[in-house]
């Protein structure tokens, strides 16, 4: 059992816990619960440390992977990034070229994040992504790392199901995409409203920061822009919902359903 919270291998999960640069560097991101720990594939799997008595409770874990430790409850409370941890945490590795979902076989539908910064929005876009059946979740460097602590647990285990890549030069991306036959269609409060829009076609929605909206990089790529109307004095919506709703519409025509 660890009772040291200076082991090294705790040290070495606190800093892939707190860095996103250390995380993409060992290739490895950390899961917390019975939930997510049950959700990880079993070729993504390295490492599982649990208290004794989440062995006791889960006593299948201890075939879980190759590497399963107990540890102190002292140190999974260092561990956890929760406030109620559940006494068990794994360190699992970060898909190559992201998960693949189903969706790469249906008309493309890409959900492209533009600096969205709240680990709860992407993490809300990438469950939205799966449950539309898009193709996958590309994020630019701004926007908040798919694979920290909080957004992979509001992900809610759809982060081992969602092809989720991330780009260094978004505009290029999306460059790369339009190259493809994809049409890129950027939400913004001063596009046309996005239920007159046909989208059937292979297409990629843009999704922007959560204050600032879409940079004017990435706009400018963008073949047309739409907007969600509104009624009241309600400005605008939170991104995940902006995403969600434009996703939903988008799933709906292809679904063959007629307003």
């Amino acid at each position: 059992m660890i009772t040291s919270r200076t082991n090294d291998k705790i040290k070495y999960i606190e800093k892939l816990k707190q860095k996103s640069s250390f995380r993409r560097e060992e290739g490895c991101f950390i899961v917390e619960g019975i939930r997510m720990v049950r959700e990880v594939p079993e070729d993504l799997r390295r490492e599982l440390y649990l208290t004794e008595k989440a062995l006791a409770d889960h006593p299948e874990l201890s075939r879980w992977c190759g590497a399963v430790e107990t540890v102190s409850d002292s140190v999974m409370e260092k561990l956890a990034d929760t406030k109620t941890p559940q006494g068990m945490l794994a360190v699992v590795k970060i898909p190559e070229n992201g998960s693949e979902g189903d969706g790469d076989e249906k008309t493309p539908l890409y959900l492209v994040l533009d600096g969205v910064q709240d680990p709860g929005n992407v993490g809300t876009i990438i469950r939205t992504a799966e449950a539309v059946g898009a193709t996958a979740v590309l994020l630019s460097r701004t926007s908040a790392d798919p694979f920290s602590p909080k957004v992979v647990r509001s992900t809610m285990g759809t982060i081992f199901r969602v092809r989720v890549e991330i780009s260094d030069d978004l505009p290029d991306t999306l460059r790369g995409l339009k190259k493809e036959g994809v049409r890129i269609f950027g939400t913004h409060l001063s596009g046309t409203e996005f239920y007159d829009a046909d989208l059937t076609c292979p297409l990629a929605f843009l999704i922007g920061n959560e204050g600032n909206g879409l940079t004017d990089e990435v706009a400018k790529e963008a073949d047309s822009l739409l907007r969600i109307p509104m009624e009241g004095q309600v400005e605008s919506l939170n991104a995940a919902v902006s995403g969600s709703v434009v996703a939903y519409e988008a799933y709906r025509q292809r679904r063959g359903t007629k307003k």
